[in-house]
C-alpha cells in the first residue's frame, strides 16, 4: 500500500535553522492529508510524486514524523521535563482508490465443473481499497503512520502498514548530525527511507483482481502485515543509514484452536516464524544541486513453521523453511521547476532450504533459489503529467511440488506445467494529477513469461500474454 514518510525537528541549531526555513517557505495549502496539516507544507517538500520520497521527505521519517506548525496543548514538570506535546487537530486522513481491471483473456468459471465457462470480463472495485490514516506526532520524539484498511478483495477491514517510531538528532563534533532510533512495524522495510526497497516500490498501485505469478521473495510482501518487527537504525550526516533488528510473527485473524484467543499460534496457523528472525539495511545518498544518488544493500533471514490444518504433517515444531534474502538496490532523482526524473532498481536473491516442505513432500527438492529484479523509469512534467515504466523478471529453481502443474479436469490459470517459478514483463503507467493529493492512473502489464513460459503454461492452453491487464484507478486522499 502506499506510504507517506517524514521528519522531526532537531534539537540542534543547524537541523533546526534548515527545517524552519522550508517550513516557512513551502506553500501552505495544497497538503498530503496528514503530516501536510500537521507541518503546513505542500505535498512537494516530502514527495516528488506521492508515495515517492524526496530527501527532505526521508530525513523527516528518519527524524520520527514529529516536525509541525500546529498549536500544541503542552505539559512540563517542575524540572521543565516535557510531559506532553499534543497537536490541537488531531492527524488523521482517509485515502480511497476506485478502480476498473480487466485481462486479455478471462479466467475460468468453475461454477460448472464439468465444462467450467469463462468468468466476467471486467472488474470494478469500488471501492477497491479504503484506509483511514494516523500519521504524525503522538508524543516528544515519538511519531506514527499507522494504516487501517478496507479490501474489496477480503471484503474486511484490518491492519495496514504500520510503522512507529522514536527519534533523536544530536549535533557532533565536527558540525555533522547523527540521527539515531527506532522502528516498531509490521512489514519488512515498510520503514525503509528509499522507494527502491519492496514495501513502498513501484507500482506504488495494483489491482487486486488481476492475475499474478506463483512466486515472491520472502522479503517481497508475503508476510506483510502477519510480522512485528522492532528495528534500530543510525543515520549520519543524512547520507549514511544503517539498521539492524528482528521479526516475530504477529498473525491477524488467527485462532488458537484450545484457547479459541488470539494465540498463541499453535500448528493450525500457517507460516509462522520461528523465534525472532534478524532484518538489517545498509546504504549511502549522495546530494549535489538538484540530483540524489542511493545506492544500498537489504535482507532478512526469515526461518518458517509452515503449520496448516488441525493433523497436519508439519507441525509448529521441528523442521523449518529458511528464506535468507540478500538485495541490492539503487535510487537516482532529479528533481527540477518543471521536469523530475528517477530511476530505481532493486535485485532480491533468495536462498531456500526447504527442511520442512521437503519432509511432508510439499517441495520436490531440499533446496531452492528465487531471484528478482526490478528496474523502473519515472518522468513528470510540472509533477502534474508523467509516467513509468518498469522491467521486472523472477526467476528460480524448477520445484514441480513448490510450482505445481494443474490436476486434470481443474483449470488452473495460477499454476506451472513445468514447476517453473519464472516470469518477467514490463508495467507501464501514465499518470495525471488535476491536484497534488489525486491521481489518476491508466497502467498496462504485459508478460512475456508466466510461471515458466510463454505459452500453455499451465498445461491447458493458456499463454503468459493472456494474463496481460489494464489497470484503470482514481487514488486520492484528504
Amino acid at each position: 500500500m502506499p506510504g507517506r514518510t517524514t521528519v522531526q525537528a532537531s534539537r540542534n541549531l543547524a537541523t533546526t535553522a534548515i527545517l524552519a526555513s522550508a517550513l516557512l517557505a513551502a506553500p501552505a495549502a495544497l497538503a498530503v492529508p496528514s503530516f501536510a496539516r500537521q507541518t503546513g507544507m505542500a505535498c512537494e517538500a516530502c514527495h516528488t510524486v506521492f508515495p515517492e520520497l524526496t530527501h527532505f521527505g526521508r530525513v523527516f521519517k528518519a527524524n520520527g514524523y514529529v516536525l509541525s506548525n500546529l498549536k500544541k496543548v503542552r505539559d512540563v514538570s517542575g524540572k521543565k521535563e516535557q510531559l506532553l506535546d499534543l497537536s490541537q487537530m488531531p492527524p488523521l486522513s482517509v485515502m480511497a482508490q476506485i478502480s476498473y481491471t480487466t485481462m486479455k483473456s478471462g479466467v475460468p468459471d468453475l461454477a460448472n465443473a464439468g465444462a467450467p465457462g469463462v468468468a466476467q470480463s471486467g472488474t470494478v472495485g469500488f471501492p477497491q481499497q479504503f484506509s483511514l490514516f494516523y500519521a504524525g506526532e503522538v508524543a516528544p520524539h515519538f511519531g506514527a503512520m499507522v494504516q487501517l484498511t478496507y479490501d474489496s478483495a477480503a471484503g474486511t477491514i484490518g491492519i495496514d502498514n504500520t510503522d512507529l517510531r522514536f527519534a533523536e538528532e544530536m549535533l557532533l563534533p565536527d558540525n555533522g548530525t547523527l540521527t539515531y532510533g527506532l522502528s516498531l512495524n509490521n512489514n519488512p522495510t515498510v520503514q525503509d527511507l528509499w522507494n527502491s526497497t519492496p514495501a513502498w516500490g513501484f507500482p506504488y498501485t495494483a489491482s487486486n483482481a488481476a492475475v499474478t505469478p506463483l512466486a515472491a521473495t520472502a522479503i517481497n510482501g508475503p508476510y506483510a502485515q502477519d510480522v512485528a518487527g522492532l528495528t534500530g537504525y543510525l543515520y549520519w550526516n543524512e547520507s549514511l543509514y544503517a539498521e539492524v533488528g528482528g521479526y516475530r510473527s504477529a498473525q491477524q485473524g488467527v485462532t488458537n484452536q484450545l484457547t479459541g484467543g488470539a494465540g498463541p499460534l499453535d500448528g493450525t496457523a500457517s507460516n509462522v516464524l520461528s523465534g525472532v528472525n534478524p532484518y538489517w539495511r545498509l546504504a549511502y545518498e549522495h546530494n549535489w544541486d538538484r540530483h540524489t544518488l542511493e545506492a544500498g544493500v537489504y535482507g532478512l533471514d526469515f526461518k518458517v513453521l509452515p503449520g496448516g490444518a488441525p493433523g497436519a504433517a508439519v507441525p509448529l515444531q521441528g523442521p523449518t523453511n529458511r528464506f535468507n534474502d540478500v538485495a541490492e538496490d539503487v535510487q537516482y532523482q532529479f528533481i527540477g521547476e518543471e521536469h523530475l526524473f528517477s530511476i530505481l532498481g532493486t535485485h532480491i536473491h533468495e536462498s531456500m532450504t526447504l527442511d520442512a516442505s521437503f519432509a511432508s513432500a510439499a517441495s520436490a527438492n531440499p533446496s531452492d533459489t528465487l531471484t528478482t529484479t526490478e528496474v523502473a523509469a519515472t518522468y513528470y512534467y510540472h509533477r502534474r503529467i508523467g509516467g513509468t515504466v518498469q522491467y521486472f523478471s523472477t526467476t528460480g529453481s524448477t520445484d514441480t511440488a513448490l510450482y505445481p502443474a494443474t490436476a486434470p479436469g481443474a483449470p488452473g490459470v495460477i499454476t506451472s506445467a513445468n514447476g517453473s517459478p519464472d516470469s518477467r514483463g514490463w508495467i507501464g503507467e501514465l499518470n495525471y494529477l488535476p491536484w497534488l493529493n489525486v491521481k489518476v492512473t491508466l497502467q498496462y502489464t504485459w508478460y512475456s513469461k508466466f510461471n515458466g513460459a510463454g505459452s500453455n503454461y499451465d498445461g491447458m492452453g493458456r499463454s503468459a500474454s493472456d494474463n496481460n491487464t489494464l489497470y484503470v484507478v482514481l487514488w486520492f486522499a484528504y
